[in-house]
Formats: C-alpha cells, structure tokens, sequence
C-alpha cells in the first residue's frame, strides 16, 4: 500500500510539473494536456478512495487475507482455503459433525428442517452455517469471511472503477419495473444492498463524500412500513401508539408482556421490534424463534399474545390472505395491484411464500408509491426554491441529497415537512432528516 501511494504522488507530481512547463513555454494545450488533466486525477482520485475502496491490498484485503489464515487453522492442513470456503461439502467433512446427531439433530427436533442441495446433499449456505455458528467457531468464521469477500468484490474493489470520467462520480442506474412491490431497483452499481447494520458496509459509505463547502443529507421515512399497517388493519392500539407518538415498540412490548410501558426493558423492546417486523414479513413462530433465539413454543406464545393485544392486524392478514385467493392480487393504498400467481399454487412451500407476499405486499408496495410521491413533491420545490439542492440517490424509503452548508436548517425543517404531506393516512407520516460530510455520518 506504501509503494502504491509513493508511486501515485510521483506520477502525479510529474504531471503537475509537465503541465507548469508547459504553460510558461506557451504550449500547446490539447491534446497531450487532456492526458495530463486524466493523470492528475487518477492521482488525486487514488489518494482519496483508497482508505476506503483500496482493492485486494485495502483494508478488507488485509482482513480477509487473515481470516483465510484463521480458517485454515481451524479446517487443519488443506489446499486453496479460499476457494474451498465457498465449497459446501468440504466445510460440511471439516466441520466434524455427524448429520442426525448433535447440534443438527437438536435443530430437527426443534422443527428445523436441515435444507439440502440438489444432490441431496446437507447445504451450508447462509442459514445453516448461521446455525452451527452457535456451537462451532469455524462457521462463524465462515461466514464473517463471505460476508467481507462479496462486500469487497461488489463494492470496495469496483467503486472506483465505476466512477464517471466526466463527472468523476458514480451514477447508479434505477428501473421502475423490476421490483414486484413497486420498489426503485439499483444497479450497476446496486447502491441499496450496502449493509447499515455493519462496521464494514458503513466504511463503504463513508466513500460518499460532498464536496468542499457541501454536505450530505440522508431524509428517511420512519417505521414507514408499521403505520401503512396501522392505516390498513385499522387496529385502535396500533393507532393510537402512532397518534400519542409513543415508542410503538415499547408499547408492543407492554402489551404483549403485560408491563406498563415505563416498565419495559430493553430486551423486551429487543423482541417487540423482532415481532413487529416479522409479522409484516408473515414470520412464522420457527422464524420468529430463530431470530430471538428462544424455543419455537415460547415465540408462538408470542405471537397469540400479539394478535390478541392487536386483533385488527390479525383480522387484516386473514382477509387479506382469502382476498388474495379469491382476486389473485392484492392493492396498495393507492389502489395499484401486486399480482400473486402462486397464491393458489398445489405446491405447499410455493403457496406459502404467496401468502406471506400478499401480508407484506400492500405495505412495501405503498411504501414504494410513498417515496415516489415524495421525490416528485421535493424535486417540485427544489427546482422552485432551492436549485443548489440536489437528490443525488433514492435507498429503499430514505431520499439521500448533497447541498451547500448553508441550507442545512432550510432541509432539516421543509424535506420532512413535505415527504409527510404527500398523503393524509390514519397515522401521520413522519420523516427524520440527518447531516454530515458523508452519506454514513448523515444516516
């Protein structure tokens, strides 16, 4: 990384001083100088993305150099480690554990069905690795090592790359029709699969950057998903937790606990926020157990003890669910239809995940059409009152803007101001707007 830093500034100072002669020689700029102005900046570009995107000698590199090191420790001495990690059969043989027996027959028990290939043989994609990862430090090790590899390959390695030479930026491309919900897709590259939740899918943000005298602005709709319920189940609890502007979370956790809302603990809240979610998404109480890691009947108590505090949203999935069979779609908020082909379908898993689709559809679809309302509203205003505003990328149910400095009180109080007025449900919308140097500190 050194020599590649020292290598760089050379080439660059070269050129800066080749393009100085030039200049008070008096000669002639094009075209040679265009190749200048391109070394410069490949140059200028290099110091400034490598921290971040500095390819396989980067910081990922480093790391995952070392946990291929770590990996072969634990596997004992093998042949191409790396390229064995993405190899489902040589972990599985490394791993040591008898299939039917152990943790895997605990797991079976439980209701966990061990998927399998093709072949036939026990898988070791991401769910199940995720499993043995409790017991076993080589599949968390594994797993960890994926999870780097795809973000280096995906982003770190490509970002760069993919800047514009014109603009030297880069620009995502968005299609309208390819998400089923509704849903702006990303790509090329894919802007809205970079993890949030991680140290290292936020360093990759960090990479955004405005420039000097600017600032970005990441305005993101709140628990967008949960009121779209409230307003289409209708449900008086959900309702009133969103009008009284409680911590719906917390209230869940008060209900489905039977504490008073001032009494709830963190892990509690902990579950609530894992129930809430995992409802819209049709969890069933195996999923909902799994990511709480607790047994399969304690979360399907949970679960009755949901829909037994919240009966609108109980009410809500189950016509829905018969609507869907009956029509073959399901409808927005804004009336637009989602179509289900599968939601009658004699193969059982396949009718099942129709199912959980005609939950989830109505509410990521509305969320869609809500963050488009809300880029047309915005966009409006800008090009009236704020040019120098400009939404630079559109994430899921967030809006990402890069402005000048001095416009920061001016976003902070109008953006939320008109994504919440973009349509009147029976809970008010609510928008949360953040600022920093990078897309990362303004999230």
């Amino acid at each position: 990384m050194a020599f590649g830093r020292l290598l760089a500034a050379v080439v660059t100072l070269t050129a800066i001083l080749i393009a100085v002669r030039w200049r008070t020689r008096g000669t002639p700029w094009f075209p040679r100088g265009r190749a200048l102005v391109l070394v410069i900046a490949y140059g200028v570009a290099w110091f400034a993305l490598h921290p971040v995107v500095g390819g396989g000698h980067g910081e990922r590199g480093d790391r995952i150099a070392g946990q291929v090191q770590e990996v072969a420790r634990l596997f004992g001495p093998m042949r191409g480690v790396a390229a064995q990690l993405r190899r489902g059969e040589a972990v599985r043989q490394r791993l040591h554990v008898p299939l039917g027996g152990g943790l895997l027959e605990r797991a079976v028990a439980d209701g966990y069905a061990l998927p399998r290939t093709a072949t036939g043989v026990p898988s070791t994609d991401e769910e199940v690795l995720e499993k043995l990862a409790e017991d076993f430090p080589l599949p968390a090790k594994i797993l960890e090592h994926r999870g780097l590899a795809k973000l280096k390959g995906t982003y770190t390695d490509k970002l760069a790359q993919l800047a514009n030479p014109r603009t030297g930026r880069v620009h995502t491309h968005y299609a309208q029709a390819v998400a089923v919900t509704g849903r702006l897709s990303s790509n090329d590259p894919n802007l809205q699969n970079i993890p949030i939740r991680t140290p290292e899918g936020r360093r990759v943000r960090e990479a955004f950057v405005a420039p000097a005298g600017r600032v970005i602005a990441s305005a993101d709709y709140s628990q967008i998903e949960l009121r779209i319920m409230a307003h289409l189940s209708g449900d008086h609890s959900l309702l009133h937790a969103f009008h009284a502007g409680l911590d719906v979370h917390r209230a869940t956790a008060a209900e489905v606990f039977g504490v008073e809302v001032d009494q709830v603990t963190s892990e509690q809240r902990r579950y609530a926020k894992v129930i809430n979610f995992g409802l819209i998404y049709g969890m069933s109480s195996f999923g909902l157990a799994k990511n709480l890691g607790i047994e399969t009947k304690a979360a399907a108590a949970y679960i009755d003890k949901y829909f037994q505090r919240y009966p609108g949203v109980k009410q809500y999935m189950d016509e829905t669910k018969a609507s869907a069979k009956s029509m073959g779609y399901v409808q927005t908020v804004f009336g637009r239809r989602l179509y289900l082909p599968e939601i009658n379908s004699p193969n059982g898993p396949r009718r099942a995940g129709a199912e959980r689709a005609a939950i989830n559809a109505p509410m990521q679809g509305t969320a869609a059409d809500l963050i488009k309302l809300a880029m047309v509203a915005v966009q409006k205003e800008l090009d009236a009152h704020k040019p120098a505003i400009k939404m630079i990328m559109q994430v899921h149910d967030e809006l990402v803007f890069e402005l000048p400095e001095a416009d920061v009180d001016w976003i902070k109080l109008e953006i939320p101001r008109l994504m919440a007025g973009v349509a009147a449900l029976k809970v008010p919308l609510l928008a949360e707007v953040g600022v920093g140097p990078n897309w990362d500190k303004a999230h």
